[in-house]
């Protein structure tokens, strides 16, 4: 009868073990989910910081050789007036 007893016991210490093993499990995967997500929306604000970056770096870019193209286009165009203007005389 105690041996009966005993292994009453023993599997009612293994099945709560087992259920809190479950939960502890249930709990990890809860905190990896939210870990994971967490640093997917990080990863995906600094891509999108990244590209902003590159977007603005680039705009400059463009604005500085639009200028200097625009520069060198109307210095051409004034010395040739000028060269023509003296010719002209």
């Amino acid at each position: 009868m105690l041996g009966g007893l005993g292994k009453l016991a023993a599997d009612g210490l293994a099945h709560r073990t087992e259920k809190a093993t479950e939960g502890a499990v249930h709990a990890m995967e809860e905190v990896v989910k939210e870990v994971v997500e967490h640093a997917k929306e990080v990863g995906e604000k600094a891509v999108a910081d990244a590209l902003k970056k590159v977007q603005e770096s680039g705009d400059k870019m463009a604005k500085e050789v639009s200028e200097t193209v625009t520069n060198t286009v109307t210095n051409a165009v004034t010395h040739a007036a000028e060269g023509l203007s003296k010719l002209g005389q």
